[in-house]
């Protein structure tokens, strides 16, 4: 299991990229990245729920009634063209951030050290 601290910063990516994908609800998007993870990660809702009141805040999703289940409408979550382009932008720092970290802490080629 991965310590939510050290993922942090990549929960409004994460979003971000399964929204691309279609629109969707927030236990969907939870139960998809638990289950893309293997169960690795599992995003809290407090921690969900303050990622998309910040996307919506920036502009880079929209939020809009659903279905109604168990009595209450079910809130879904598309992505911006604003958003799109601010995942872009999150795509090309991972990258980055993925050299930088295997060049110091080194990557797979350094596992049998």
């Amino acid at each position: 299991m991965i310590s939510s601290d050290v993922i942090r910063g990549y929960n409004d990516t994460f979003l971000l990229s399964l929204l691309r994908e279609g629109d969707s609800y927030g236990y969907a998007l939870s139960k998809e990245i638990r289950d893309r993870t293997d169960g690795n990660y599992t995003i809290k809702e407090t921690t969900m729920y303050s990622a998309f009141n910040r996307l919506k805040k920036n502009g880079f999703i929209e939020a809009y009634p659903g279905d109604v289940t168990q009595g209450k409408k079910r809130t879904y979550y598309r992505i911006t063209e604003e958003g799109c382009h601010y995942l872009s932008e999150k795509k090309r720092e991972w990258a980055l951030t993925r050299q930088v970290v295997d060049q110091i802490v080194g990557g797979e080629k350094d596992e049998n050290h």
